[in-house]
């Protein structure tokens, strides 16, 4: 019997070997079809393991396999796919390939576009094993693999896919060129994919690519990152022509703002109408609004970590753009071919040239340069430095001048000690400085902020798995509050200079990221602060210690009255603060298109702006903490849902948040900021609030792309009395924060229409800034004086506006030589008179009390011409 068996399954096999298919397999066809030519031949059928995606694509290379013999086409599948098929009786099982695991190999190179760019942020994913890696800052990756057979994926958006099949028998390094995948002129290098990060720890954080923001229509038609990111949930301003950003309910001095690592401490030009940061040299920009890592410090609120391209290093480009009130230059090239590479981009407005030809004798210009220079010393170290100059000037008949500006410079050392191993030593200065001269008076007024700063910062990849960031930072401030000097012999106006102020910030940090199974993955780590505040200065000393005195019989906070000082003298510590920054971060993977994900982290601000304004202006002053102003410490929780659609065609986030900031600074009614030697003596410390929900819709794909975010929170601060005898502000009760937004909405929309016509569309509506209304009058002097209410209690009208426009490129297959497209926009298209402001008022012909609403823009038209070579 056994024999008999043994003869019928020899014959059974023979018959199925001799059964001959004609098959045809391509990069584009999928398991599934596959299997269908292969059925509708044969009597076999397909048994398929778990893991294996019937619908991907396995095969990299075009074959046609003609009258094939059914266990030759098996070998034949089996050599050029990265999975394995095998023959059991009447079947035809598919599981993955069997590894070789007696050791791990690593895969590295560098993936560069077709300028031999380093291409940032691209996913290189390993199919077999569902996972990968996304390319640093020089475009490098690093993964450690089992010997074998593995199908490398690179994407990244704006470039054609990559798939390569790779074998690995020892460590192996290769270099990927991703080639331009745009019909339309290239604007900018892409920093990334726009699916959502499903297993990456990290949340609360948003990137834009540039591609993205200059699609995005804004005022005058030139295309701003930082109004871009007003588009995002939990990010709002002051509204119209106001310069800053609020995050999550944050005031716009709790946000850290990075160029390549330095810090920038005024982000606007012309009072907030553009942004320091020049699209056509941005490579990139993250937005962390929580779940900040360790590496990052000294703000409560969020940190805007922008960074610059890299100059080319094989041939000379130029490209710019002529707009409605600015223009644009880029330059870039090598210094030295393969080695050396310089990069050169600059602004400037021209409207004040069109008011010198009118009756209008005023003057609003900007401008601004960046640079970069990279030199490649050896495979192991490169040398990087990057510069910003920027200023802007503001005139009204020669009566009234206002300057101000930003200037920075880095130099960064990165050394490479292994493929485990490698450093970024950074030194930079940075400051910014602003003058008001009024003539009439014969005075002018100057304030600066000076930082220098280094930063060393060591990436350890212990293994695939287990990853350490550490690093120390460095950061002197110069802070001068101010200098009144005057501007003839027969000024009224004494020399008087505000005492200058000195600190020094340290810290220190490390950031473990850990994969603790397949889909569970934790960042946690530990930021140690320091701050010290410095002499040379004199600090007054003030009864009971209190520079703020409550006044029973009134009913309001008065300045004290100071009875003394202590003078210290230069580098002597004045006050002194540290603390410990813990950082958490999770996500829980329940698939490769889901996960939940929690963070909490602590952070602390020991420098602020004084302003009892909601909006930045560029007048603010910046303070150190010291012995009457506390650091700001926060203490921040997330948690989320994420998901991926369709292949990632849509993604969707949502985030609940909730933060609690202590010794939020609040001042008292009517205090006086500017040329205040004491500002003690106005200030008293509160706390402040914000929760709410953050949702984001993306569709990532296709012709039509988009998004919708918006934000549902609220944002309250409270200053309770420091006695059972003292109110507080607001009677100690919670009230409105300046920057709270209930909702806020935003809808992003591109339409390609054709390689030529490309359109875009932008709607915002947000609730109205929070507001403190006159409730009536009382006559003083023979004038009807404003009495205001409860601070905060009122809100401004809502705001909304919609933005349109249309991109136009003549020739968009030309690759070579001159190439150039048009933008047509419209900013606010039906003319919404959204409310900067509230004045109350009487007026001086009718004696009658009045309310006037200000408004910034209508109906605002843009163009702009954009080329390159």
């Amino acid at each position: 019997m056994k024999h008999i068996i043994l003869a019928c399954f020899s014959l059974f096999s023979l018959r199925m070997f001799s059964q001959n298919v004609t098959v045809a397999v391509d990069s584009k066809i999928t398991l599934k079809e596959l299997f269908k030519q292969i059925e509708n031949q044969t009597d076999l059928n397909f048994s398929v393991a778990d893991q294996i995606d019937t619908n991907q694509k396995y095969f990299t290379k075009e074959d046609i396999y003609k009258d094939t013999p059914i266990n030759e086409l098996v070998v034949a599948l089996n050599k050029s796919s990265s999975i394995e098929f095998s023959i059991a009786g009447n079947s035809i099982l598919v599981k993955q390939k069997t590894l070789n695991t007696t050791k791990k190999s690593k895969l590295s190179g560098q993936v560069l576009d077709e300028s031999n760019q380093p291409v940032i942020g691209a996913n290189v994913f390993i199919k077999e094993l569902a996972r990968g890696v996304v390319t640093d800052a020089n475009g490098m990756f690093s993964i450690e693999l089992e010997k074998g057979s593995y199908t490398v994926r690179i994407r990244s958006m704006g470039f054609k896919n990559i798939e390569e099949l790779v074998t690995i028998s020892d460590d192996m390094t290769m270099n990927f060129v991703m080639k331009d995948d745009s019909q339309q002129l290239e604007q900018v290098i892409i920093i990334g994919t726009k699916a959502v990060d499903i297993k990456n720890p990290q949340m609360s954080v948003n990137k834009l690519n540039m591609e993205e923001i200059k699609r995005i229509p804004v005022v005058m038609g030139e295309a701003d990152p930082l109004k871009a990111i007003l588009t995002l949930p939990g990010v709002t301003n002051g509204g119209e022509a106001s310069s800053g950003f609020n995050v999550r309910g944050g005031a716009a001095d709790q946000n850290l703002i990075l160029l390549d690592g330095a810090p920038v401490y005024n982000d606007s030009h012309l009072f907030g109408f553009f942004s320091v940061f020049n699209a056509d040299i941005v490579s990139g920009l993250d937005l962390y609004k929580g779940g900040i890592p360790s590496k990052f410090g000294g703000r409560v609120s969020s940190v805007l970590d922008v960074s610059q391209q890299t100059g080319n290093f094989e041939e000379y480009k130029i490209n710019g753009g002529i707009g409605t009130a600015s223009s644009r230059l880029l330059v870039q090239g090598p210094v030295k071919k393969d080695k050396g590479s310089f990069i050169i981009a600059g602004r400037a407005s021209y409207a004040h040239l069109f008011l010198k030809v009118t009756d209008i004798k005023s003057t609003a210009m900007f401008y601004d340069l960046n640079a970069k220079f990279n030199y490649r010393l050896s495979a192991n170290n490169t040398l990087a430095f990057s510069g910003y100059l920027g200023n802007d000037t503001f005139e009204i008949s020669k009566r009234f001048t206002n300057s101000y500006g930003n200037t920075m410079g880095i130099l960064n050392w990165t050394h490479k000690f292994s493929d485990k191993l490698d450093t970024k030593l950074g030194v930079f200065y940075s400051d910014y400085k602003f003058s008001l001269g009024i003539e009439m008076e014969d005075f002018e007024w100057k304030s600066a902020i000076k930082s220098y700063g280094l930063k060393y910062n060591w990436n350890h990849c212990l293994s695939e798995k287990f990853k350490l960031n550490y690093g120390i930072d460095g950061l002197y401030y110069n802070f001068n509050p101010g200098v009144l000097e005057p501007t003839t012999s027969d000024s009224q106006v004494n020399y008087r200079q505000l005492d200058k102020k000195f600190a020094l910030e340290t810290s220190a940090y490390i950031d473990f990221e850990h994969q603790i199974t397949k889909n569970l993955n934790l960042r946690y780590g530990l930021r140690y602060s320091m701050f010290y505040r410095l002499g040379a200065e004199e600090i007054s000393t003030y009864e009971n210690d209190m520079a703020v005195v409550y006044n029973p019989i009134y009913d309001i906070y008065e300045q004290g009255t100071p009875t003394g000082s202590v003078s210290y003298g230069s580098g002597e510590v004045i006050s002194s603060f540290n603390n410990f920054e813990p950082r958490f971060a999770l996500s829980y993977a329940f698939n490769e298109n889901t996960s939940v994900k929690a963070s909490y982290n602590r952070m602390a601000q020991y420098v602020h702006i004084l302003s009892n304004y909601q909006s930045l202006s560029p007048m603010n002053v910046w303070t150190p903490s010291g012995p009457f102003t506390k650091p700001q410490l926060l203490d921040q929780y997330a948690v989320g849902y994420f998901k991926n659609f369709k292949d990632n065609d849509y993604s969707f986030e949502g985030e609940l948040f909730y933060k609690n900031v202590q010794n939020r600074m609040d001042y008292i009614d009517d205090a006086s900021i500017l040329g205040n030697n004491n500002i003690e003596r106005v200030i008293l410390n509160g706390k402040a609030r914000s929760y709410g929900a953050e949702l984001l819709f993306r569709k990532n794909t296709g012709r039509f792309t988009g998004w919708v975010s918006y934000t549902l929170s609220k944002t309250e601060q409270k200053t309770p009395g420091r006695t059972a005898d003292e109110p507080g502000i607001a009677n100690g009760n919670w009230y409105l924060s300046g920057y709270d937004k209930l909702h806020n909405l935003n809808i992003v929309t591109s339409y390609a229409l054709s390689p030529k016509w490309s359109f875009n569309t932008n709607f915002a509506l947000q609730s109205g800034q929070p507001v403190t209304y006159s409730n009536g009058y009382y006559e003083f002097g023979g004038r009807n004086i404003p009495n205001y209410g409860v601070r905060n209690a009122n809100r401004l009208p809502v705001y909304h506006h919609l933005d349109i426009a249309a991109t136009y490129t003549p020739k968009p297959d030309k690759k070579k030589g001159w190439q150039s497209y048009w933008v047509f926009s419209i900013y606010n298209v039906y003319g919404r008179k959204n409310a900067a402001s509230m004045t109350f008022t009487t007026n001086d012909d009718t004696g009658d009390n009045e309310t006037r609403k200000l408004s910034i823009y209508g109906f605002v038209p843009g163009i702009s011409y954009n080329f390159k070579f």
